[in-house]
């Protein structure tokens, strides 16, 4: 979790940069967070610490979304905001399965299976927080292929899955 999202922090910083450009200030600041996260968890094994250090690489990928739809591409408001709230609703989601886990183990085993699957929030987390992922990746893609001038588009397969689909450069 915490190496991926160093890369989506280095995508969205990196987003308004020419081609072929590397930063490497941030990559280094990136890795050596990485690192230092990793090995202080292996050491501490504390996952309250783990949690801290990913919410505040959430916070800037969050903040810096914010920055893009708000001064940079307004039009991209929709893709950003629902992306974050797909992941929002799977973050509350685990944290309501943490805190009432044993009332809802109980309350599984008094309803029907059908309806006891529907409660496996742990379960809705990893599904929320992979699709508010892929969906942050298109609103990254999207913000930097237009960036390039690529003429990027949305469109849905099968009229539900997005996906992004761009035109060749424009002549300048």
């Amino acid at each position: 979790m915490i190496y991926s999202c160093c890369i989506f922090v280095y995508c969205m910083f990196e987003c308004f940069k020419t081609k072929n450009s590397v930063n490497y200030h941030l990559l280094f600041t990136l890795v050596l967070f990485s690192l230092i996260v990793t090995t202080v968890y292996l050491k501490v094994k504390e996952p309250v610490f783990h949690q801290v250090m990913y919410g505040m690489l959430v916070f800037t990928l969050v903040v810096r979304s914010i920055y893009i739809v708000t001064w940079v591409y307004p039009w991209l408001r929709g893709l950003g905001y629902t992306s974050l709230g797909v992941f929002l609703l799977g973050f509350l989601l685990w944290n309501i399965d943490n805190i009432f886990c044993d009332s809802l183990r109980t309350f599984r085993k008094k309803v029907p299976p059908i309806i006891a699957v529907t409660t496996q929030f742990h379960a809705w987390w990893h599904i929320l927080t992979g699709l508010g992922s892929y969906l942050h990746i298109l609103f990254s893609l999207y913000t930097r292929t237009l960036y390039l001038r690529y003429r990027p588009k949305v469109k849905f397969l099968f009229g539900i899955w997005p996906v992004i689909l761009f035109e060749p450069l424009r002549k300048q």
